[in-house]
This record gives structure tokens, C-alpha cells and sequence, in this order.
């Protein structure tokens, strides 16, 4: 996995023969196949409850670059809309506009959304008719992806580090085992700030944007808004999203610039925590439980996807190296 330094110009590659880095280019276009490929690999995951899409960019090398590329759109963006209302003209929303990384983020965001879509109809149905054995496959997977965090901190793991990952650890844990609620009729406030929490999930590694609306009792009218086309909800509902959104990867990308070692040791808590929604052997009201039947097939399992991600980690690592060389 690649490793990241602090500088005053935001996190940098370490040259492990040199201990010195050097801004990252611009992604080029050649690489769009490469980078659908793990924006399908994010969307993937993001079609598992329990799975956060933040956990799996983390693996794949993407999650500073997509934090970035997002700050820089909103920003754009933004100033693209302050140009338009003040009057001021549009030439600086259009400059900001061409200093996208384009060549990273089109290719990740078509990746994400056509994978996600298809993996609603065969991830989504085969957790729900086979949940150990699938839970046990993804317990190994984010049980290894704890390692990625850690290894992106450019300092030696401190005491202090070790106190945030247990924070963050148990109010992940605490988070995914609140019991699913429901309202029936939700106000619109109460929609606009459901929205703006849970959309943050797609950026936070251990957090599940589902588990978010499950505890607000919004998943249900959420999904029934959709199904019946209340477009005043839907609105209300993505507005709230883009407020969210907007706001946090903001805060997200200097905290990863600025703050990068307390970062990654929140993000590793987080994770952490996050295991608790994918233990095999849990209740239909997701309580818990000791292990039962055959556990061959879920250690079996549990060992495959502890495989997956850490091939996918060493493969990421020789990738760098190459590109480094």
C-alpha cells in the first residue's frame, strides 16, 4: 500500500530509498480502464450493508485522490454558482472546472454506478439467502483492510493514535448495532438531516450510509419516496446530500492534508468497529450471536477474503514501486 508524508501541500508519496516525495500528477486517461475498475470495485461494496465504499478505496489506492478530486469539483462548483448569482462572470468556475482530474474521477464514478447497479441484483439477493457464509467472506476482507490505515500514517503509531482507534472503534460498534427503527411520516427537516449524515458514509470507511438511515428510521420511507416518485422528498432528501457532502469532504480533505496521522487512526478504529455488522452469526435483528452449525465453510471463507484484499494490497504496493521506478 502506498505511503503517504504531511506536507504544507497535502500528502505526498514517501520514496522509501529516499524519504522524500513529490506532488502526484494528474491521472491520465489511459489509465480510465484501470480506475472503472476500482470505482466497480467501491461500488461493489457499497451494495453490502455493513460495507463502507470509503473502506474498500482505502484498499485500492483511490481514497486520496477521490477526497481530492471531490474537493476540487465542489469547489468549482461553488464558485462556478457564486460567479453566476453575484454577476461576476463564469471564467473562474469554468478555470476551476479544467483543473479537475477528470481522467480519474469519470472513470471511478461510471465504474461505481454501473457495478453498483448490478450488484444490487447478485450481492444484494445472495447475502439475504446465504448471510454466514457471505458476512464470513466480508469479515475477512475488512478484518485485513485494518492494515491500510495504519500502514498510510507517516508517523510511528503513538499512544495517542492508539486512544483514537479505540474511540472511534466503539462508537462504529455502538453505531452498528443500534436497533432498525422506522417513521412513518418523517418532516422534511428530519429527511434534509438524515440525508446530509448518511451521505457522508460513502467517504468514511467502517460507516454504512444504510445503517445510518436504519437507526434515523428514514431507510423505508426513503425507499418508498422512490418507489412512489415523491419528488418533494427526493428534493428535500438529495439537497440535504449535497449540503452534506459538500460540507464534510471539505473538512475530510484538510484533515487528511493537515491532520493525516489522527486521521488514519480514526479511519482504522472506525473499521474496526465496523466488524461488528459483519460477525457471521448474528439474529434477524442483528443481535449478536456464538457460532453454530458448521463454521468450515465461514473460516474457509473468512481466510478467501483475508486473501483478496491482501493480494490486493500487494499488488497496489508493486504498482507504486513501478510507477516510482
Amino acid at each position: 500500500m502506498t505511503i503517504y508524508r504531511s506536507t504544507s501541500d497535502g500528502p505526498v508519496p514517501i520514496d522509501p530509498a529516499s524519504g522524500a516525495g513529490s506532488p502526484r500528477p494528474r491521472t491520465p486517461w489511459r489509465k480510465a480502464p484501470f480506475n472503472a475498475l476500482r470505482g466497480g470495485m467501491v461500488g461493489a461494496a457499497e451494495s453490502v450493508p455493513g460495507i463502507s465504499g470509503g473502506t474498500i478505496a482505502l484498499v485500492v489506492g483511490l481514497y486520496d485522490d477521490l477526497i481530492d478530486a471531490a474537493g476540487e469539483l465542489l469547489h468549482a462548483v461553488r464558485t462556478l454558482v457564486s460567479g453566476i448569482v453575484r454577476r461576476t462572470g463564469t471564467a473562474a468556475g469554468l478555470s476551476a472546472l479544467k483543473g479537475i482530474d477528470w481522467p480519474l474521477l469519470v472513470p471511478v464514478g461510471v465504474g461505481m454506478v454501473v457495478v453498483l447497479l448490478a450488484s444490487l441484483n447478485t450481492i444484494a439477493p445472495l447475502l439475504e439467502s446465504n448471510p454466514v457464509p457471505m458476512r464470513a467472506l466480508f469479515f475477512g476482507m475488512i478484518l485485513v483492510s485494518i492494515a491500510v490505515p495504519l500502514r498510510m500514517m507517516p508517523n510511528r503509531f503513538g499512544v495517542l493514535d492508539g486512544v483514537l482507534v479505540a474511540v472511534a472503534a466503539v462508537a462504529a460498534f455502538f453505531l452498528t448495532g443500534l436497533p432498525p427503527s422506522e417513521i412513518a411520516d418523517p418532516p422534511l427537516w428530519l429527511v434534509f438531516l438524515g440525508a446530509a449524515v448518511a451521505i457522508n458514509a460513502l467517504v468514511l470507511p467502517g460507516v454504512s450510509g444504510s445503517f445510518v438511515l436504519l437507526a434515523m428510521g428514514l431507510y423505508v420511507p426513503v425507499q418508498a419516496a422512490l418507489h412512489d416518485r415523491n419528488f418533494a422528498f427526493i428534493a428535500v432528501f438529495g439537497l440535504g446530500a449535497i449540503v452534506g457532502l459538500s460540507s464534510f469532504v471539505k473538512l475530510l480533505q484538510w484533515l487528511l492534508h493537515h491532520r493525516r496521522q489522527a486521521t488514519m487512526a480514526v479511519l482504522a478504529g472506525l473499521m474496526i468497529g465496523s466488524l461488528r455488522s459483519l460477525w457471521p452469526w448474528q439474529s434477524e435483528e442483528g443481535a449478536l450471536q456464538a457460532a453454530s452449525g458448521s463454521i468450515v465453510l465461514p473460516l474457509l471463507l473468512t481466510l478467501v477474503g483475508a486473501a483478496l484484499v491482501l493480494s490486493a494490497m500487494i499488488w497496489e504496493s508493486k504498482q507504486h514501486k513501478n510507477v516510482a521506478k
